[in-house]
């Protein structure tokens, strides 16, 4: 049978054999940048072109980068080239790009805008890459093993800057991501200078807010800042930059948003103008070309470029956010650090790289020294070492008799032995001896760099100061402070003024200004359809709609089109993209949110809920559960304050409830308590507010404690036939 192929494993087993791994597997070694700034993926790929002469040769293809790469990195080469083309020059992703590229290689900015294939591009090495590379053959930084062991790879880079926080880095793990905003590297590198010199300098300083090679204009909320670089966390808003040609009655954006593109600006504007939110743009197209990223909208007359870019700035990603989440690898572990703590690790390691390449280059000048002094011992009597190797009968004895003869280990020896006749001059030997005191000088002064943790700091430092000077890179994002910034208000923009609404009871909706409505003749309705409720308000008011579904829309009046009565105006569930076969049933106004919502079930029930529970925080506009679905609703009523309201029930039943006597729910779903008890088989059917009811004698249906049956009606009680939910 099936089934007994199955083995029962404890799911806490499988998620630690199977799922840890694999979860470990995409945190360490793909999704999260290191302290060198990179991911396995970009270090896999620079190191090959370095290995290929791409840093100081020509170009190449970028197909042959690509396979190339291969060696190191297991995964296709589509994976491999998309690598490349976010590191190329070309894409603009980068502030400091370190791929020198020709050709199409699409832009950061551009969803649409595809890169060429890699046989047709071509590749090199930026010469910025020098100072990833410097010390990468001093023994700098671990090496390991390729995938298939057949070739070395560095661990790391030893960039000779902080480019974990030059170059902008995203990366989602498992459980996990990374997100980490570009800075101008100038600043980073002054920064760097400052919090070596003063680890308790204040960052914001030198490092005043985040770059991006896409440029816009950076809101600085310095609080905000302050709160990002302290723990990495946080975010802050990026909008795009325009300029308006009055003569052609145009609005050019030239900077946009790292986090936006051009189509999702042009698709969103597209659906506002659709919508009727936008109605000041005649045209909008993307003119980008070689000169830039470029999109032009032509304004209709009369339009106020200031508001709509205002407009535009709130409701597309013309304004967008860059959230920060500052996770880094450190010696394999993922950690969320702030900036200064992305300081103090990388001068940590910076400094260790540092020690590496002076022990490297101490060993170095050990050892051509040491065969220097064997040299020296042979520049006395340089005929002796001749003789002695020409009088060896065996080749083989010829390092031995030089070592007993002048006093010399194997390798002075061997090293004596090698000399060409050509070199067997005093001159030369000469020359050779005289390095000696230099050597011994050198090698003074880096076992002094290695004593002393101060001059390694310099070092760093002196490092900072050349890349600072040699590479001058102005700032693209522009900075501004958050208080001088005008947002959009939309309450601000709407005009106001009054209005009458209607609600039919097959959904139809209709806004329309007193004076339309006086010189209106009567409502054209649908067949059958009559008018549901009718109330009064103002076109910047809000209005909410519940339906027979449990569910409410809440809008703005001024979303509506102005109507007249000779229309059959709005259909709500066609407007409000409704579920298939839902009707609104209620309309209510909420103003400032006061009061209650008195929902009555057929079984008796009746919840009391306050209104602000629809004063949602989102502008989301559908809200599920506006009331409980759990009995079919027989009335809603909107209770300003507390009174009296009028049950009716099938067996000809009513019974007069004090609506402060029903206890106030939180929650809008909340199937409230009975209050009207019903024979079997009987049901509530409508409520009324008791202003409302016109009977003799409002004593005999008043209940005393609830729930209650209520009292038989009177014939001369009996209500005209009213509107009900059915």
């Amino acid at each position: 049978m099936a089934q007994d192929r199955f083995i029962p494993q404890p799911i806490t087993k499988v998620l630690k054999e199977n799922y840890m791994p694999y979860a470990m597997s995409v945190i360490v070694s793909r999704a999260i940048p290191e302290i060198d700034g990179f991911k396995p993926s970009h270090r896999k790929l620079l190191y090959t072109m370095y290995k290929m002469g791409l840093l100081t040769g020509n170009r190449t293809k970028s197909a042959n980068v690509v396979g190339q790469t291969m060696k190191l990195n297991p995964h296709g080469d589509g994976a491999i080239y998309e690598t490349m083309v976010r590191l190329s020059r070309g894409n603009e992703s980068l502030l400091t790009p370190f791929i020198d590229s020709k050709g199409n290689f699409g832009k950061v900015y551009s969803r649409d805008m595809a890169y060429a294939a890699s046989r047709y591009t071509e590749v090199k090495l930026d010469s910025f890459c020098s100072e990833l590379f410097t010390d990468i053959d001093c023994d700098a930084v671990d090496f390991m093993d390729n995938y298939d062991g057949t070739l070395k790879e560095p661990m790391l880079l030893p960039t000779r800057f902080p480019n974990i926080l030059v170059s902008a880095n995203l990366g989602i793990a498992v459980g996990m991501a990374s997100s980490l905003c570009g800075f101008n590297l100038n600043e980073v590198c002054n920064t760097a200078v400052a919090y070596l010199k003063n680890p308790d300098c204040d960052l914001m300083e030198t490092l005043t807010a985040p770059d991006f090679p896409t440029g816009g204009e950076l809101i600085l909320e310095p609080e905000q800042m302050a709160e990002i670089y302290r723990t990495g966390r946080g975010s802050f808003k990026v909008r795009a930059k325009w300029k308006y040609l009055k003569k052609e009655n145009i609005i050019e954006i030239t900077e946009i948003p790292y986090t936006a593109t051009i189509e999702a600006i042009i698709d969103k504007t597209t659906d506002l103008i659709k919508q009727g939110k936008v109605r000041e743009i005649s045209d909008m197209r993307d003119e980008s070309g070689l000169s830039g990223l470029k999109i032009a909208i032509d304004l209709k007359r009369g339009a106020d470029p200031d508001k709509l870019m205002m407009k535009l700035m709130k409701m597309t990603p013309l304004m967008d956010a860059f959230g920060c989440n500052f996770n880094v690898l450190i010696d394999g572990t993922p950690r969320v650090m702030g900036v200064r703590q992305i300081l103090e690790e990388w001068t940590k390691w910076r400094a260790g790289c540092i020690r590496r390449r002076v022990c490297f280059d101490l060993e170095k000048k050990r050892e051509k020294l040491h065969l220097l002094l064997g040299l020296k011992k042979i520049l006395l009597d340089i005929d002796r070492a001749i003789a002695i190797i020409r009088d060896t009968a065996e080749e083989s004895q010829v390092v031995p008799n030089l070592m007993d003869g002048f006093d010399i280990d194997e390798v002075q020896a061997e090293y004596v032995a090698e000399i060409r006749l050509r070199n067997i001059n005093k001159e030369h030997i000469l020359k050779r001896t005289q390095e000696t005191d230099e050597l011994e000088q050198e090698i003074a002064r880096l076992e002094d760099i290695l004593a002393n943790e101060g001059k390694i700091k310099n070092i760093i430092i002196g490092e900072l100061r050349e890349i600072n000077k040699k590479y001058k890179t102005p700032r693209r994002t522009a900075i501004v402070s958050g208080d001088q910034v005008q947002h959009y208000d939309e309450a601000d923009q709407i005009e106001d003024y009054p209005v009458r609404l209607f609600l039919t009871q097959e959904g139809y909706f209709k806004k329309i200004t007193p004076q339309s409505l006086r010189m209106s003749g009567d409502h054209k309705l649908k067949e059958g359809d009559q008018i549901a409720v009718a109330a009064e308000s103002s076109n910047k008011a809000e209005v909410v709609f519940i339906t027979d579904k449990a569910q409410a829309y809440k809008c703005r009046l001024h979303e509506f089109d102005d109507g007249k009565a000779s229309l059959l105006g709005d259909y709500l569930p066609q407007k409000l993209q409704m579920s298939e076969g839902e009707r609104a049933i209620f309309m209510l106004l909420p103003g400032d949110y006061q009061g209650y919502l008195l929902y009555v079930y057929q079984n008796g029930k009746a919840a009391k809920i306050p209104v602000k529970s629809f004063d949602t925080k989102s502008n989301r506009r559908r809200l599920t559960g506006a009331y409980s679905d759990k009995a079919p609703l027989a009335a809603i009523l909107y209770l300003k304050e507390d009174g009296e309201a009028a049950l009716y029930s099938s067996d000809n039943r009513m019974l007069l409830v004090d609506t402060a006597d029903v206890a106030p729910k939180a929650v809008r779903s909340s199937q409230g308590a009975v209050v009207m008890a019903l024979k079997k088989n009987k049901i509530v059917t409508k409520e009324l507010l008791a202003e409302q009811v016109h009977v003799s004698n409002l004593a005999r249906y008043r209940a005393k404690t609830l729930p209650a049956p209520g009292a038989i009606l009177k014939d001369e009680d009996a209500p005209e036939p009213q509107l009900t939910l059915e």
